[in-house]
């Protein structure tokens, strides 16, 4: 859940509209038919149709899940960031307020299982997405949020309106050579109360094209597991890293390269620390971790010609409930 961050600056407040302005291009609403269930009062008996509730499971877009476009850090990210992953480029630049958090990523996955459900239900999808917090509060395990869920929700939006990505992975036949951010437009709608206190209402976002393209036309949807917004940063990389590639038994990778994958900063000792300790409790939902130290098949030498004689460890992902197999060793592929 959105919990844990640190506390960029809030966005500016409009006092006469009622509206907290992250773009100021208006939202533009659907032009399908509104139900008295579907729609909401918001200003003055102007309606939205809205996208949500959202039933069933969350889902998330395979690019998005195998790759580290999110920072892991609670901390705000000033510092821009660039990966290298075979063919795949990565690289992200910050906002003033910090890079996209892992827990800002939340927001993303919830418009990503309501674009979902609309095309599930053979609905027309444009990149315009127009929601209640509550609903999305409900959908991450928040029953009763608080101000200050309501303030990092806020915070969250601007981030991911803020930071700007760059990558070479095609989405939808196509490869966006600039730059785009995951919310090109986001807007919050607040009610205030008599004693001052402001309750949001309604929000309303446009999805970059990258990422609208990925799911209307690729198709590569993922369900997520309802834990997953119970696990730390890291537990959720490695869920869904686990979860784009175990189709139905064990992968395993370099040390390295799961570091890499995962997005992590830290050093290859604080990481493999942190490995066996989720290895250890047993965290991930629906997948084991198990560090194993392997022999090099040729012997290595280091910079001084010396005979590296210190295993490397390999992380094995499996499928919980399935019989252990020889796990498939996860290549890095071109885009």
């Amino acid at each position: 859940m959105l919990s844990g961050r640190s506390s960029p600056s809030p966005a500016a407040f409009d006092g006469k509209s009622g509206y907290r302005l992250f773009a100021q291009t208006p939202g533009k609403t659907k032009g399908t038919a509104v139900t008295a269930k579907q729609s909401v009062i918001v200003r003055q008996g102007t309606l939205f149709d809205l996208d949500s509730p959202l039933h069933g499971k969350v889902r998330g877009e395979r690019s998005v899940m195998d790759f580290p476009f999110f920072a892991l850090s609670k901390v705000a990210v000033l510092k821009p960031m660039e990966w290298q992953l075979g063919d795949v480029s990565i690289a992200i630049r910050p906002s003033a307020t910090g890079m996209a958090t892992m827990y800002d990523k939340e927001i993303i996955l919830y418009i990503a299982s309501l674009m979902a459900q609309e095309i599930a239900e053979g609905g027309q999808v444009d990149d315009t997405f127009t929601f209640t917090a509550h609903d999305f509060f409900r959908i991450t395990g928040v029953p009763r949020p608080s101000k200050r869920d309501y303030q990092r929700f806020s915070e969250a939006l601007e981030r991911l309106q803020g930071t700007q990505v760059r990558t070479n992975i095609q989405t939808g036949s196509k490869i966006d050579r600039g730059w785009f951010s995951w919310l090109s437009e986001a807007q919050a709608q607040y009610h205030q109360l008599p004693n001052g206190d402001e309750v949001l209402r309604t929000v309303s976002v446009r999805l970059c094209g990258w990422l609208h393209r990925a799911i209307s036309r690729d198709g590569h949807i993922y369900h997520y597991h309802h834990d997953y917004f119970r696990l730390g940063t890291i537990e959720r990389r490695l869920y869904e890293i686990a979860h784009c590639h175990c189709d139905g038994e064990s992968i395993e990778m370099p040390l390295e390269l799961l570091s890499a994958k995962v997005g992590s900063t830290a050093s290859l000792h604080r990481f493999k620390h942190h490995l066996k300790e989720v290895e250890s409790d047993d965290r991930l939902p629906e997948y084991s971790v198990t560090l194993k130290d392997v022999v090099p098949n040729e012997p290595r030498l280091d910079s001084r010609g010396r005979r590296i004689t210190k295993p490397d460890t390999v992380v094995v992902l499996t499928p919980k409930g399935k019989p252990r197999t020889t796990p498939m060793q996860l290549e890095v592929k071109a885009a």
